[in-house]
């Protein structure tokens, strides 16, 4: 019996949507190994995060004027989050700058700009790698906007690759929170494995990989053919 429209879920819309896209162009669906609690797969999504900057209520009216609210532009793949219509100058050592980066929503406690290892070299950064939100101790930069600029003490990461995770996405892996797995990216012929993508999970989150561009130029993502999540074997090392 074929299912309704108001028996399928949005999880089940998009991996029927993605099956046919993926018979249209003649190419292999991204593997989809990670089934919810009903039975049914959860798509895998590896998507590429730009370089971007997430900002407080106050920074954003330091920048943009008394009183301003972001205007989202574009949804993000995670409900509830999106790309906003602003954009501020990111300002490194000795007046290097990147014009022009985007604004993420909402707007978090503390102001923080993830960038990618390129994005570092061109602003004279030395990028600490980070889990976005731990900014303890990392470079600060100026932000500049239309309305006025901000001086960021500390905050400038390159975000540690990583993969979000629902609770029937950690179920189905055997992992939890913090813990580190592989993803193995088929590519134009040419299969890339990246180790160490640290797991994030949280309630109402959809299967999703983050990585930078420069990690995904160097796999070619929008050539693959095929992405597939692995948890490492346990070390059989012995001291």
């Amino acid at each position: 019996m074929i299912e309704t429209a108001s028996k399928l879920s949005r999880s089940d819309v998009e991996r029927i949507v993605r099956s046919i896209v993926a018979e249209r162009l003649g190419q292999s669906a991204p593997a989809a190994s990670a089934p919810v609690a009903d039975g049914k797969p959860n798509p895998l999504v590896v998507n590429i995060s730009a370089r971007h900057v997430h900002l407080s209520e106050e920074h954003v009216e330091q920048l943009f004027g008394p009183g301003h609210q972001l205007e989202p532009v574009k949804d993000l793949y995670q409900d509830g989050y999106y790309a906003a219509k602003e954009t501020v100058a990111v300002v490194g050592p000795r007046r290097r700058m990147l014009p022009e980066v985007r604004v993420l929503g909402p707007c978090r406690g503390a102001s923080q700009v993830e960038l990618a290892f390129t994005d570092g070299i061109s602003l004279g950064i030395d990028l600490p790698v980070r889990i976005s939100g731990n900014i303890e101790g990392t470079p600060g930069c100026l932000l500049v906007g239309p309305h006025g600029s901000v001086e960021l003490e500390q905050g400038v990461i390159r975000a540690m690759r990583h993969v979000h995770m629902g609770p029937a996405d950690l179920d189905w892996y055997g992992v939890k929170a913090g813990d580190s797995m592989h993803l193995r990216i088929e590519s134009a012929g040419c299969t890339t494995v990246l180790e160490d993508v640290v797991v994030r999970a949280g309630e109402n989150i959809k299967l999703e990989v983050h990585l930078d561009t420069d990690e995904g130029n160097a796999i070619h993502l929008d050539g693959a053919t095929n992405v597939e999540l692995v948890k490492p074997e346990p070390c059989k090392c012995h001291g």
